[in-house]
Protein backbone atom coordinates (compact mmCIF):
# COMPACT_ATOMS: atom_id res chain seq x y z
CA UNK A 1 0.00 0.00 0.00
CA UNK A 2 1.18 3.59 -1.02
CA UNK A 3 1.67 6.31 1.91
CA UNK A 4 -1.12 8.45 0.15
CA UNK A 5 -3.63 5.88 0.10
CA UNK A 6 -3.85 6.22 3.96
CA UNK A 7 -6.96 8.02 4.44
CA UNK A 8 -9.35 6.23 6.57
CA UNK A 9 -7.98 4.82 10.32
CA UNK A 10 -9.48 2.56 12.67
CA UNK A 11 -8.50 3.11 16.02
CA UNK A 12 -9.00 0.45 18.44
CA UNK A 13 -9.11 1.19 21.91
CA UNK A 14 -10.46 4.46 23.50
CA UNK A 15 -8.42 5.24 26.31
CA UNK A 16 -6.12 7.55 27.30
CA UNK A 17 -3.94 6.27 24.44
CA UNK A 18 -6.32 5.49 21.80
CA UNK A 19 -7.69 8.79 22.33
CA UNK A 20 -4.40 10.72 21.77
CA UNK A 21 -3.81 8.69 18.79
CA UNK A 22 -7.24 9.33 17.25
CA UNK A 23 -6.71 13.59 18.07
CA UNK A 24 -3.45 13.31 16.22
CA UNK A 25 -4.80 11.67 13.18
CA UNK A 26 -7.88 13.76 13.15
CA UNK A 27 -5.58 16.87 13.65
CA UNK A 28 -3.86 15.62 10.71
CA UNK A 29 -6.90 15.51 8.11
CA UNK A 30 -7.78 11.95 8.60
CA UNK A 31 -10.85 10.57 8.63
CA UNK A 32 -11.02 8.44 11.90
CA UNK A 33 -13.11 5.62 13.46
CA UNK A 34 -12.54 5.07 17.23
CA UNK A 35 -14.15 1.82 18.83
CA UNK A 36 -13.76 0.21 21.68
CA UNK A 37 -14.81 -3.36 23.74
CA UNK A 38 -18.38 -1.51 23.35
CA UNK A 39 -19.90 1.68 20.98
CA UNK A 40 -20.51 3.13 24.53
CA UNK A 41 -17.08 2.89 25.44
CA UNK A 42 -16.21 4.13 21.88
CA UNK A 43 -18.70 7.28 22.44
CA UNK A 44 -17.29 8.59 25.80
CA UNK A 45 -13.71 8.38 24.30
CA UNK A 46 -14.72 10.56 21.31
CA UNK A 47 -16.39 12.77 24.34
CA UNK A 48 -13.49 13.14 26.09
CA UNK A 49 -11.13 13.63 23.11
CA UNK A 50 -13.31 16.62 22.28
CA UNK A 51 -13.67 18.25 25.58
CA UNK A 52 -9.96 18.21 25.86
CA UNK A 53 -9.50 19.85 22.63
CA UNK A 54 -12.42 22.35 23.44
CA UNK A 55 -10.58 23.05 26.59
CA UNK A 56 -7.34 24.08 25.05
CA UNK A 57 -9.49 25.58 22.06
CA UNK A 58 -10.70 28.38 24.99
CA UNK A 59 -7.57 28.67 26.58
CA UNK A 60 -6.45 30.10 22.95
CA UNK A 61 -3.65 27.43 22.45
CA UNK A 62 -5.58 26.27 19.41
CA UNK A 63 -7.38 28.25 16.18
CA UNK A 64 -10.97 28.80 16.55
CA UNK A 65 -12.82 26.10 15.13
CA UNK A 66 -10.81 23.08 16.03
CA UNK A 67 -12.89 20.74 18.32
CA UNK A 68 -16.09 21.17 15.64
CA UNK A 69 -13.18 20.18 12.93
CA UNK A 70 -12.29 16.95 14.77
CA UNK A 71 -15.73 16.25 15.73
CA UNK A 72 -16.49 16.06 12.10
CA UNK A 73 -14.06 13.47 11.36
CA UNK A 74 -14.01 11.72 14.19
CA UNK A 75 -17.15 8.90 14.87
CA UNK A 76 -17.47 6.09 17.66
CA UNK A 77 -18.10 2.61 15.81
CA UNK A 78 -18.25 -0.70 16.55
CA UNK A 79 -15.50 -2.99 15.96
CA UNK A 80 -16.41 -4.90 12.40
CA UNK A 81 -18.00 -1.44 11.41
CA UNK A 82 -14.63 0.30 11.74
CA UNK A 83 -12.47 -2.09 10.19
CA UNK A 84 -14.56 -2.53 7.08
CA UNK A 85 -13.59 0.27 5.64
CA UNK A 86 -9.71 1.46 6.77
CA UNK A 87 -6.75 1.90 5.58
CA UNK A 88 -5.03 1.79 8.35
CA UNK A 89 -5.90 -0.04 12.34
CA UNK A 90 -3.92 1.27 14.77
CA UNK A 91 -4.30 -0.93 17.76
CA UNK A 92 -4.16 0.82 21.15
CA UNK A 93 -6.11 -2.05 23.46
CA UNK A 94 -4.93 -2.97 27.39
CA UNK A 95 -1.44 -4.43 27.50
CA UNK A 96 -2.62 -7.64 27.22
CA UNK A 97 -1.55 -10.82 24.66
CA UNK A 98 -4.53 -12.60 24.43
CA UNK A 99 -6.61 -9.91 23.85
CA UNK A 100 -4.19 -8.31 21.20
CA UNK A 101 -4.31 -12.09 19.55
CA UNK A 102 -7.84 -11.80 19.61
CA UNK A 103 -8.37 -8.63 18.12
CA UNK A 104 -5.90 -9.26 15.07
CA UNK A 105 -7.29 -12.65 14.28
CA UNK A 106 -10.57 -10.83 14.31
CA UNK A 107 -8.87 -7.60 12.10
CA UNK A 108 -7.54 -10.01 9.66
CA UNK A 109 -10.79 -11.47 9.15
CA UNK A 110 -13.10 -8.18 8.97
CA UNK A 111 -10.41 -5.41 7.56
CA UNK A 112 -10.07 -5.02 3.46
CA UNK A 113 -7.56 -7.08 2.07
CA UNK A 114 -4.87 -4.59 1.80
CA UNK A 115 -5.45 -2.44 5.21
CA UNK A 116 -2.08 -2.55 6.91
CA UNK A 117 -2.58 -3.32 11.26
CA UNK A 118 -0.92 -1.49 13.33
CA UNK A 119 -0.12 -2.25 17.27
CA UNK A 120 0.43 0.22 20.02
CA UNK A 121 1.96 -2.18 22.23
CA UNK A 122 4.59 -1.20 24.30
CA UNK A 123 6.59 -4.45 24.14
CA UNK A 124 4.48 -7.88 22.96
CA UNK A 125 6.05 -9.59 19.76
CA UNK A 126 4.45 -8.01 16.69
CA UNK A 127 5.85 -11.01 14.46
CA UNK A 128 2.81 -13.06 17.25
CA UNK A 129 0.13 -10.57 16.48
CA UNK A 130 1.22 -10.52 12.71
CA UNK A 131 1.10 -14.49 12.79
CA UNK A 132 -2.48 -14.41 14.25
CA UNK A 133 -3.83 -11.74 11.42
CA UNK A 134 -2.92 -14.29 8.38
CA UNK A 135 -1.53 -11.19 6.64
CA UNK A 136 1.96 -11.10 8.36
CA UNK A 137 3.39 -8.85 5.94
CA UNK A 138 0.94 -6.06 6.65
CA UNK A 139 1.32 -6.00 10.50
CA UNK A 140 3.71 -3.41 11.55
CA UNK A 141 3.89 -1.94 15.25
CA UNK A 142 3.45 1.91 15.59
CA UNK A 143 4.18 2.51 19.51
CA UNK A 144 2.90 6.31 20.11
CA UNK A 145 4.64 8.45 23.13
CA UNK A 146 2.46 9.48 25.91
CA UNK A 147 0.68 11.64 25.47
CA UNK A 148 0.60 11.40 22.37
CA UNK A 149 -0.51 14.73 20.74
CA UNK A 150 2.71 16.33 22.39
CA UNK A 151 5.22 13.33 22.09
CA UNK A 152 7.00 13.76 18.59
CA UNK A 153 8.42 10.31 18.65
CA UNK A 154 7.38 7.05 17.16
CA UNK A 155 8.95 3.64 17.08
CA UNK A 156 8.47 1.62 14.11
CA UNK A 157 8.32 -1.96 15.00
CA UNK A 158 9.38 -4.64 12.32
CA UNK A 159 8.25 -7.86 12.50
CA UNK A 160 9.66 -11.12 11.21
CA UNK A 161 7.33 -10.80 8.06
CA UNK A 162 6.84 -6.75 7.66
CA UNK A 163 6.88 -5.79 4.15
CA UNK A 164 9.23 -3.30 3.20
CA UNK A 165 6.21 -1.42 1.83
CA UNK A 166 4.22 -1.57 4.92
CA UNK A 167 7.14 -0.35 6.92
CA UNK A 168 7.50 2.92 4.32
CA UNK A 169 3.70 3.51 4.12
CA UNK A 170 3.46 3.92 8.37
CA UNK A 171 6.63 5.84 7.94
CA UNK A 172 5.19 7.95 5.65
CA UNK A 173 2.36 8.10 7.60
CA UNK A 174 4.21 9.14 10.61
CA UNK A 175 6.29 11.70 9.21
CA UNK A 176 2.58 13.20 7.82
CA UNK A 177 1.49 13.18 11.72
CA UNK A 178 4.49 15.10 13.06
CA UNK A 179 6.48 12.97 14.20
CA UNK A 180 10.43 11.80 13.98
CA UNK A 181 10.77 7.96 13.56
CA UNK A 182 12.85 5.58 14.90
CA UNK A 183 13.08 1.84 13.89
CA UNK A 184 13.28 -1.28 15.95
CA UNK A 185 13.65 -4.77 15.55
CA UNK A 186 11.29 -7.22 17.25
CA UNK A 187 12.35 -7.76 20.21
CA UNK A 188 10.93 -7.39 23.96
CA UNK A 189 10.40 -4.03 25.14
CA UNK A 190 11.58 -2.95 21.08
CA UNK A 191 14.03 0.22 21.74
CA UNK A 192 12.70 2.62 24.37
CA UNK A 193 11.34 0.42 26.74
CA UNK A 194 14.07 -1.79 27.13
CA UNK A 195 15.87 1.31 28.28
CA UNK A 196 13.18 3.23 29.94
CA UNK A 197 11.52 0.43 31.94
CA UNK A 198 15.20 -0.70 34.06
CA UNK A 199 15.46 2.52 35.12
CA UNK A 200 11.67 2.64 36.46
CA UNK A 201 11.65 -0.41 38.18
CA UNK A 202 15.31 0.69 40.06
CA UNK A 203 13.76 3.50 40.67
CA UNK A 204 10.70 1.60 42.18
CA UNK A 205 13.43 -1.16 44.49
CA UNK A 206 14.85 2.95 45.54
CA UNK A 207 12.18 4.23 46.80
CA UNK A 208 11.28 0.49 48.35
CA UNK A 209 14.67 -0.06 50.20
CA UNK A 210 14.67 3.22 51.96
CA UNK A 211 17.08 5.09 49.80
CA UNK A 212 15.30 8.54 49.29
CA UNK A 213 11.69 9.34 49.24
CA UNK A 214 9.68 9.23 45.73
CA UNK A 215 10.36 13.35 45.44
CA UNK A 216 14.35 12.84 46.29
CA UNK A 217 13.94 10.38 43.71
CA UNK A 218 12.54 12.02 41.09
CA UNK A 219 14.42 15.21 41.39
CA UNK A 220 17.24 13.49 41.43
CA UNK A 221 16.47 12.91 37.86
CA UNK A 222 14.70 15.83 36.65
CA UNK A 223 17.72 18.11 38.20
CA UNK A 224 20.60 15.95 38.13
CA UNK A 225 19.87 14.03 34.72
CA UNK A 226 18.13 16.48 33.05
CA UNK A 227 14.78 14.47 32.59
CA UNK A 228 11.67 16.33 32.29
CA UNK A 229 10.60 14.14 34.48
CA UNK A 230 11.47 11.73 37.06
CA UNK A 231 11.01 7.87 36.64
CA UNK A 232 7.77 7.32 39.74
CA UNK A 233 6.21 10.44 37.87
CA UNK A 234 6.84 8.96 34.52
CA UNK A 235 5.19 5.50 35.85
CA UNK A 236 2.41 7.11 37.25
CA UNK A 237 1.81 9.01 33.52
CA UNK A 238 2.20 5.50 32.21
CA UNK A 239 -0.08 3.64 34.23
CA UNK A 240 1.57 1.46 36.81
CA UNK A 241 -0.72 -1.85 35.32
CA UNK A 242 1.17 -0.97 31.68
CA UNK A 243 4.43 -0.47 33.17
CA UNK A 244 4.16 -4.00 35.59
CA UNK A 245 3.02 -5.65 31.89
CA UNK A 246 5.97 -4.47 30.31
CA UNK A 247 8.68 -5.29 32.85
CA UNK A 248 6.93 -8.90 32.98
CA UNK A 249 7.38 -9.37 29.33
CA UNK A 250 11.00 -8.08 29.58
CA UNK A 251 11.84 -10.95 32.62
CA UNK A 252 9.90 -13.23 31.32
CA UNK A 253 11.22 -13.40 27.71
CA UNK A 254 15.15 -12.34 28.41
CA UNK A 255 15.05 -14.71 31.75
CA UNK A 256 17.55 -12.22 32.85
CA UNK A 257 16.62 -11.36 36.86
CA UNK A 258 17.76 -7.79 36.41
CA UNK A 259 14.27 -6.99 34.74
CA UNK A 260 12.50 -8.26 37.79
CA UNK A 261 9.85 -6.39 38.42
CA UNK A 262 10.30 -4.54 42.12
CA UNK A 263 7.70 -6.17 44.47
CA UNK A 264 6.55 -2.47 45.36
CA UNK A 265 5.23 -2.12 41.78
CA UNK A 266 3.12 -5.66 41.72
CA UNK A 267 2.24 -4.33 45.58
CA UNK A 268 0.71 -1.20 44.04
CA UNK A 269 -1.14 -2.68 41.06
CA UNK A 270 -2.68 -5.03 43.36
CA UNK A 271 -3.77 -2.60 45.24
CA UNK A 272 -5.38 -0.49 42.36
CA UNK A 273 -2.70 2.23 42.34
CA UNK A 274 -2.12 2.81 39.02
CA UNK A 275 -1.18 6.10 38.40
CA UNK A 276 -2.90 9.46 37.66
CA UNK A 277 -6.08 7.81 35.96
CA UNK A 278 -6.75 5.71 39.41
CA UNK A 279 -6.23 9.31 41.19
CA UNK A 280 -3.54 7.12 43.41
CA UNK A 281 0.33 5.94 42.32
CA UNK A 282 3.44 7.18 43.63
CA UNK A 283 1.82 10.67 43.59
CA UNK A 284 -1.85 11.46 44.32
CA UNK A 285 -3.94 13.34 41.72
CA UNK A 286 -7.46 15.16 40.93
CA UNK A 287 -9.84 14.09 38.55
CA UNK A 288 -7.87 16.15 35.60
CA UNK A 289 -4.79 14.29 36.40
CA UNK A 290 -2.90 17.11 38.33
CA UNK A 291 -1.05 16.40 40.78
CA UNK A 292 -1.98 17.05 44.89
CA UNK A 293 0.16 19.19 46.69
CA UNK A 294 1.14 17.35 50.01
CA UNK A 295 3.25 13.93 50.70
CA UNK A 296 3.51 11.37 47.96
CA UNK A 297 1.98 7.62 48.91
CA UNK A 298 5.51 6.85 50.25
CA UNK A 299 7.85 9.24 51.86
Amino acid sequence: MEAYAIHRVAVIGAGQMGGGIAEVAATHGLTVALADASFEHAERGRDAILQRVQRVEQKGKLPAGTADALSARIRASEFDEALATADLMIEAATENQTLKLELFERAGRVAPPTAILASNTSSLSISRLAAASARPELVVGMHFMNPVPLMKLVELVVGVRTSAPTLDAVKSLAARLGKTVIVSQDRPGFLVNRILLPLINEACFALEHGVGSANDIDTGARLGLNHPLGPLELADLIGLDTVLAIAEVLHRDFGDDKYRPSPLLRNFVAAGWLGRKSGQGFYRYDATGKKLDGAPALT
